[in-house]
This record gives structure tokens, C-alpha cells and sequence, in this order.
């Protein structure tokens, strides 16, 4: 399994975090600020052009949910003076977006403790321009998260930045070394409680949003539900089990999958874990799906889809599929079934989300939800339908 750092404290001596790295060391980062050991560690997400756009999905989401870090406030000048949580949800957070870096740490009174890269470009590389505002912000004495496929560790000029301020660059796609690389084993046979993956018809459509709110929603109502990550987000998020899939060699992904949801099975004694979904099974840019289903070998699926899209994220040539189609493509390729389907309803007006919810209820023979705007009681009931053996863990933990 990859662990990813934990920055909560750990009874720091001396103004320092205590996280436990890659290389499942415990080290030290200084604070930037002189608080009780104990808080948690303070952050501000770059996402400039992009908050509240597709590519801005890991600010996104850390602005919905973030058990790992206090976000102060996220920088993007074209919405520069609004609330993040009006320009997600039209809910105030009171977590400011800003103008700049000056402007953020000037908000935050005091230097945050990191500065996390919050967009997902399709290049996975850094500008030359968000280069020199890294260097910039480690300058400025804070520690960097970086989710892209570029690994600032290998970069010279970044190493040497890390040397001069004192300061740590987590790089959350980097895998471990080969050798220590599972291969797919069979022990996925050993996990009997329900494994639901959560997939999509397309890339950046909210699957990991889904996915917590399952998580969530399924714990609130008393069955104990662990998720597990596989994107930068969702361990920048701070999930305590995952693995960043993209990054990983092919003939090792749906090993380190199958390992980790071993681990949280055998650690946690689940009565359901639900598995983030990556790209999409029908997607020809993406191959996370495939190991996902083999990796996992899900009871079921919860697959997220986007009525309004007519053709796919970043490929404007290429349609987006039916949910039907996608179905067919999921339970031909893998030995499991759908449970239900979630709506993403950008662009759609609520009478237009109910609408859609009743046409694809009709026309599946499923059940279905919008995760963010209708009550997550309905995907707990989603689960239980599929899972009935379930409201006997409800009931006895009642």
C-alpha cells in the first residue's frame, strides 16, 4: 500500500509536524506559525483560472472536505473576493478565494504551513510561470504538496529550494520503488464484506465527491464504511487508505489496488469499503477503470454520470456514452453489477436534475440520485437495496 504523509501532529516538540513520508520514516516540518502542536497543519491552494472548473478538481474538493489540512484560502484571480464555498455549492464557508500569493498570505495573518497545487492540467506539468510561484512560496518558508505527474523531489533547482528554506515538497503520485510493488495475488477473495466502486462515463465528473459522500452517508447511518483513494485528491483529502493508480506501472496497478483494500479490511473491519473510480471503462485515454474493476473485483457499482455533457472532458470529438452503454461495457468486462446511478448536475436547474432522475430510473431499472443536491439517505438506501444483509450490521450497531 502507498501510505501518503499524514500532517497531523504528533506531539511535536519545538514548533514541528511530525508526518510519516514515502519512505515510511517520521519526519519533522517546521510550523510557520507558533500554535499548540496539536492543530492542524494550515494550507493554501493555488488553482488559478481554474476553481470551480473541471481542472480545478483538487481544490475542489479540498475546499468540500479536507481531514488533512485547514484550507485558509484558495488563489484564482478571475474569482478573486468570492467565498469558495458560494462559487462550489452557493453555501458560504467563509474560506476566501484571493487575488495572489501576497493577497492569500496577507488573509492568513501569518505563514500557512503549505501550499498545495490544487489543478489537475491535462499535461500534469508545471508552467514556467507556477514554477517560479512554487519556488516563490517555499521562499516564503512553506512546505509544498504537489499531486502532478512532474516530481519537484527529482528537480535540482527544487531540491535545492527545499535545502534553502527548510522546507518539505510532498509529491503525492510518486510510487515506491518497484521492488516493493505489489502484483495482483487473489487475496481480494479474503475481503467479504460488499466492495462498491464508484465509476464514471467520463473523467473529472465527481466520482471521489460520490464517493465520500457514500462513505459518509453509510457511517452516519450506523454501517461502518471505509473509502479508498485512488487519485491525488483524495489523498491530498487525507484518505487513510490509497494508492495514486495513474502513477503506478500497469503490471503492478491492480496488485497495489488489491493490496490496499486487504489492509483496510484487515485494519479496519469494514462493514463496506467503496473504491474511488478513475477515468472511465469506455474512455480510450485512460486505463485506471480496468484495473480498478480487476484490482477490486467490486460487488457492485455506483456509476456517476453527466446528462449535459455531449461530448467528453477535454475531447471535443468524442461523444459521451449513455449510461446504458456504459452499464453493458462494466458488467460485460467485470463480474459485478450496477447498483445505481449518480447525477453530476453541472448546468442543470433542479426541476431539470429531478427530471433526469426520473427518465433514467424508468429506463435502467435502478435507483438514482443527485449525491450533492438530493439526501444522502437515498444512497444509503441505494446500498441497501443491493446489500440487504447490510441492515443487520445497521441493526445491531443501532
Amino acid at each position: 500500500m502507498l501510505l501518503v504523509p499524514s500532517v497531523v501532529p504528533l506531539k511535536a516538540p519545538e514548533s514541528t509536524i511530525k508526518f510519516v513520508a514515502k519512505n515510511h520514516e517520521v519526519k519533522s516540518v517546521p510550523l510557520r506559525a507558533t500554535e499548540n502542536d496539536s492543530r492542524v497543519a494550515t494550507a493554501i491552494v493555488y488553482c488559478e483560472a481554474n476553481f470551480g472548473e473541471i481542472d480545478g478538481k483538487t481544490a475542489n474538493g479540498l475546499i468540500r472536505r479536507s481531514e488533512k489540512y485547514k484550507i485558509l484560502s484558495v488563489i484564482d484571480s478571475k474569482k478573486a473576493g468570492l467565498d469558495t464555498g458560494m462559487v462550489l455549492d452557493n453555501k458560504p464557508n467563509a474560506i476566501p478565494v484571493c487575488r495572489d500569493l501576497a493577497d492569500s498570505l496577507a488573509q492568513a495573518g501569518s505563514v500557512p504551513d503549505f501550499f498545495i497545487f490544487g489543478m489537475a492540467p491535462a499535461s500534469g506539468m508545471l508552467s514556467k510561470y507556477e514554477r517560479g510561484l512554487v519556488l516563490e512560496a517555499m521562499s516564503h518558508g512553506m512546505n509544498i504538496v504537489n499531486g502532478l505527474h512532474e516530481f519537484l523531489n527529482d528537480d535540482p533547482v527544487f531540491a535545492a529550494a527545499c535545502i534553502a528554506g527548510k522546507v518539505e515538497i510532498i509529491d503525492i503520485r510518486k510510487p515506491r520503488d518497484k521492488k516493493d510493488l505489489n502484483l495482483f495475488s487473489g487475496r481480494i477473495a479474503e475481503v467479504t464484506c460488499p466492495v462498491i466502486a464508484v465509476l464514471g462515463t467520463d473523467c473529472a465528473i465527481g466520482k471521489r465527491t460520490t464517493a465520500g459522500i457514500i462513505t459518509s452517508a453509510l457511517n452516519e447511518a450506523g454501517i461502518k464504511t471505509v473509502m479508498i483513494g485512488t487519485g491525488q485528491t483524495g489523498l491530498i483529502q487525507g484518505a487513510r487508505y490509497g494508492v495514486a493508480l495513474d502513477a503506478v506501472p500497469s503490471q503492478f496497478c491492480a496488485g497495489e489496488l488489491e493490496a490496499t483494500v486487504v489492509k483496510a479490511f484487515e485494519n479496519e473491519s469494514p462493514d463496506v469499503i467503496v473504491v474511488e473510480g478513475q477515468g472511465a471503462l469506455s474512455h480510450p485515454a485512460f486505463s485506471s477503470t480496468s484495473f480498478i474493476l480487476r484490482g477490486c473485483c467490486p460487488d457492485g457499482v455506483v456509476l456517476q454520470h453527466a446528462p449535459r455533457r455531449s461530448e467528453r472532458c477535454d475531447f471535443e470529438k468524442m461523444p459521451m456514452p449513455t449510461p446504458a452503454s456504459e452499464i453493458n461495457l462494466i458488467e460485460t468486462f467485470s463480474d459485478t453489477k450496477i447498483i445505481g446511478l449518480t447525477i453530476n448536475h453541472e448546468q442543470m436547474s433542479d426541476p431539470e436534475v429531478s427530471a433526469a432522475i426520473t427518465r433514467y430510473e424508468q429506463e435502467l431499472n435502478i435507483p438514482v440520485t443527485d449525491a450533492l443536491t438530493r439526501p444522502s439517505e437515498r444512497l444509503v438506501e441505494m446500498v441497501l437495496a443491493a446489500f440487504p444483509l447490510l441492515k443487520d450490521k445497521q441493526a445491531a450497531d443501532a
